[in-house]
């Protein structure tokens, strides 16, 4: 690219920036007016007006203390990976990334600005992106063993056509994941620039640090199923106020592939195609699809809630933080 052209594209980026941050709330919209489009909607609503305020209240306190779990599990992995972070700053970082989340698209949004943030108060900021990308692979873990638990729980309650598509995605997830080692493993390292390669240095000699505290990682994966199977419990106590009553096997099988399916950088924060999924994965036993929907809308009015209680404590713990440093600051100077 030559330089009179440099210009012209920084110019186009800026113009196109707010298209682009708009796109994942239309993709939430979107997906939200297809089901209310072929849902009946005023089922939906009648769901949701059964559900009791308190209700709601007692599965957002739970919510946030399930989070609060998390926090733990998140200090747990970047401590293993020497990011040096005390439990305050990970609380800070780790509900600011919550927040993150409702503004970010996909799940994953909410973990960059998370990373960012613990980056500018860790002592390694390769302990916080090594340790970061642990964190949400033992989250997906979690999610993956709890599906896979379900699987073998509901496996007869399935018909051979209902199978297939369970068979199909279990196939690509394996094919992707062949794909990738793959990729990593003939990557010709020798090519990659200098700066790259120290940074991989730097990456692997966090992994082996890593490698060597398995009771740790092994401490995390059990809070991250601690986590999300609260969350699931969580979700059936609103969906029983809605009036879905689905058996406890089911949801462990199809809540934790819903959630999987937020990942899709496709909506803002998973909204809408989780329901989406959840309404499909729950199908086949006999859920009816409006009452899921409603559950699942539940579901997401408790988790947006969240993050919003979340935005204010880092907004709340910022604003602490920053004092105690000014009167320090004045304490030294007097």
């Amino acid at each position: 690219m030559t330089r009179k052209n440099q210009p012209r594209l920084r110019r186009f980026e800026r113009l196109t920036r707010p298209v682009r941050a708009a796109l994942p709330y239309a993709g939430s919209i979107a997906v939200l007016y297809l089901l209310f489009r072929f849902l009946p909607g005023r089922q939906v609503l009648r769901a949701l007006e059964k559900l009791p305020s308190h209700l709601w209240i007692l599965v957002l306190a739970g919510y946030l203390a399930a989070h609060c779990v998390g926090v733990a599990k998140y200090r747990l992995v970047l401590k293993s990976a020497g990011a040096g972070l005390s439990y305050r700053q990970a609380s800070r970082c780790y509900f600011a990334g919550l927040f993150g989340s409702l503004f970010l698209p996909s799940l994953i949004g909410g973990d960059l600005f998370r990373a960012a943030l613990a980056m500018r108060a860790a002592r390694s900021k390769t302990g916080v992106l090594l340790g970061s990308l642990a964190d949400r692979i033992l989250d997906f873990t979690a999610l993956a063993l709890l599906a896979i638990a379900g699987a073998l729980l509901v496996p007869g309650r399935l018909d051979s056509r209902s199978r297939r598509p369970f068979l199909w995605l279990g196939l690509a997830v394996a094919v992707a994941a062949a794909i990738l080692a793959l990729a990593a493993t003939l990557v010709p390292v020798r090519r990659l620039s200098y700066r790259m390669r120290r940074r991989l240095v730097r990456l692997r000699r966090t992994g082996r640090s890593m490698a060597t505290q398995p009771s740790v990682v092994a401490g995390a994966l059990g809070l991250g199923l601690c986590v999300q199977l609260s969350f699931i419990w969580l979700s059936i106590a609103l969906a029983w106020a809605c009036g879905l009553h689905v058996a406890f096997r089911d949801w462990l099988f199809a809540w934790p592939l819903a959630k999987l399916s937020a990942a899709i950088p496709i909506t803002q924060g998973g909204i809408g195609v989780r329901e989406a999924a959840l309404a499909a994965l729950l199908l086949p036993f006999g859920a009816p699809a409006a009452l899921t929907v409603a559950a699942g809308l539940a579901w997401e009015a408790v988790v947006i809630s969240g993050a919003i209680c979340g935005g204010a404590y880092w907004l709340a713990a910022r604003n602490s933080s920053a004092k105690h440093s000014r009167a320090i600051a004045d304490a030294r100077d007097g």
